[in-house]
Parts: structure tokens; C-alpha cells; sequence
């Protein structure tokens, strides 16, 4: 896709940001980053469930029963995207939006959502190494730094620096924030990367897709080279047994990818190049709002 229609199509999002950041955001201080703040509110009586690490030793001894001190919720929530540009992201047929591409817009919807809510937004652009560190902060013209520098951004060696990038991420966090890892997991050993990372924030893995991963078109025989090595097969794209083997590794790539998510209780979203980003966005963070509110 040509520079100018990505921006023409960012340039939108502003206007679908208000309704995002209230799904992204709402239940999120509720339960992942409900605190008890910084500021004190009252105290009240001592109800069944309450912490009692919060229980007022003055007040309850005045008064003979017990009382708690409540504080005022701190709603300041860091959101931090880590963007996938390795050469595998790049890599389809022509035409459309490619997994790159389709990344920043969800990564951009991200940001501008966050900007909107008045939280603060950072990010982590990576390939073979981390390309470009942008601590979170606040504000349109961060935000836009962001965005423009993921516009030129492209893969400068082979190979995807996939899991230092989540552990830069972690040690660069300190406070609890919400991380999204938008990348297409074409790589090795970011298991233990995740684990780590997912145990001290609100994580999201989002993996880029495209259609051409399940159906591969008859195109004769074609050389199909890997983005990431170099390596390049004569693929005879018309038979069946191909295209049903380039189906099921790629389904035992996504396989794999879902089950690590599940078992780490890592929320997960598979955004094809084909789906519209903020109706993907949307449903996605409302359906996570939602499961939040039952609990």
C-alpha cells in the first residue's frame, strides 16, 4: 500500500479512537490495575471482603468498631505497543495491505485511542535488533514521532529479535501497563520472554496473518523465498498436496502460537490483512471488556 493511503487511513482513526478507548481501557483499572492509589478519600465502615491491611487503627479504636481508609483509584495507565518490522512482515503477495502494514494501523489505532483517554503511549520497534525506543508519554505529537518513524521503518538484516524485544519491553516497565505484541511470531523461543512479562502486566499478543497462509493460489511453479534465511524452493503451487501442506503448517504455526497464549492466559487476537483493523480492534477489546466485567 502507497505511503499516502496509510496516512489517509490513519488520519481517521481520531475519529473511532472515542469508542475504542472506552473498551480498551474500561475494566482494566477495575481488575488488572485496580490499586489503592496515591490519594485519600475517606474511610468507611469495615465491610466483609475488605483488606484488612487497609484497616484505620485510630479511627476503629475512637469509635470501637472497625474502619477502613479508602483512596482515590489512580487511573494513570501506560499502554505500550512492541511492533514487529523483521522481513517476514513484509513478505506477500503484491497488492493490498501487507502484515507490516496492517500492524501500524492497529498499532496506530492503539496509540491514538490512548492519546484520547490522556494515557500515556509508548513503543518498541524492532527486526534482527531493536530499532527505535519511544518512552511512553503523552500527547498527539509523541504519538505522531510513533507513527512516522513505523511509516519508513523497514527490515535492514534477516531474523526477528522477537524475544529481546518483550524483554526490553518488561525492564523498561516498571509500573503495570498494558503491553500489546503485534507481530507475526515467525521465530523461535520467545516462550520464556512472554511468561516473564506476562506475569507483571496486562499483556496482549496480537499475530498479523494473511490469506495466502491457509489458500495459496495456483500460480504454477513459483520460487518462494524466506524472508527470514534466504532460502528459496521451487514450489508447484497446483497441486493439491502442496497447498494442503502449506495450509497445515501454517495452521500448526497458529496452533502453537494459541496454545502458548492459552496456557500463559495471555489475550489473543489473529488480525488477517483481509479485516478491517478497527472492526477487528473493536470487537476484540469489547469482547475483553465484557469477560472482565463478569469476574
Amino acid at each position: 500500500m502507497e505511503r499516502a493511503e496509510l496516512l489517509r487511513r490513519i488520519n481517521t482513526f481520531p475519529l473511532a479512537a472515542p469508542v475504542l478507548a472506552e473498551d480498551l481501557l474500561s475494566g482494566g483499572f477495575r481488575s488488572v490495575f485496580r490499586g489503592n492509589g496515591v490519594e485519600f478519600e475517606e474511610v468507611r465502615h469495615y465491610e466483609q471482603g475488605d483488606d484488612i491491611r487497609f484497616i484505620d487503627r485510630n479511627v476503629s479504636a475512637r469509635f470501637g468498631k472497625p474502619y477502613i481508609k479508602l483512596y482515590r483509584e489512580e487511573r494513570e495507565l501506560t499502554v505500550f505497543v512492541v511492533l514487529d518490522c523483521s522481513a517476514s512482515m513484509f513478505a506477500g503477495c503484491k497488492g493490498g495491505v501487507n502484515r507490516f502494514e496492517q500492524a501500524l494501523l492497529a498499532a496506530a489505532l492503539t496509540g491514538f485511542s490512548a492519546e484520547h483517554a490522556g494515557q500515556r503511549f509508548g513503543a518498541l520497534i524492532f527486526d534482527s535488533e531493536t530499532r527505535r525506543l519511544f518512552k511512553p508519554r503523552k500527547g498527539r505529537a509523541h504519538l505522531m514521532a510513533v507513527i512516522s518513524y513505523a511509516l519508513s521503518a523497514a527490515p535492514r538484516s534477516r531474523g526477528s529479535a522477537l524475544s529481546l524485544a518483550i524483554r526490553s519491553a518488561g525492564s523498561l516497565l516498571k509500573r503495570r501497563s498494558l503491553v500489546i505484541l503485534i507481530s507475526d511470531f515467525r521465530c523461535l523461543n520467545w516462550d520464556a520472554e512472554m511468561t516473564a512479562i506476562a506475569g507483571r502486566h496486562d499483556f496482549i499478543a496480537i499475530k498479523v496473518s494473511d490469506p495466502f497462509d491457509y489458500e495459496f493460489p495456483k500460480l504454477g511453479l513459483l520460487a518462494i523465498e524466506d524472508p527470514e534465511s534466504g532460502k528459496t524452493i521451487q514450489a508447484p503451487t497446483v497441486f493439491p498436496s502442496f497447498r494442503r501442506s502449506w495450509r497445515e503448517w501454517n495452521d500448526g504455526q497458529t496452533a502453537e502460537w494459541a496454545s502458548a497464549c492459552r496456557r500463559l492466559g495471555i489475550s489473543r487476537l489473529e488480525l488477517s490483512t483481509s479485516d478491517d483493523a478497527v472492526s477487528a480492534l473493536k470487537a476484540f477489546f469489547q469482547s475483553r471488556s465484557h469477560t472482565r466485567r463478569r469476574f
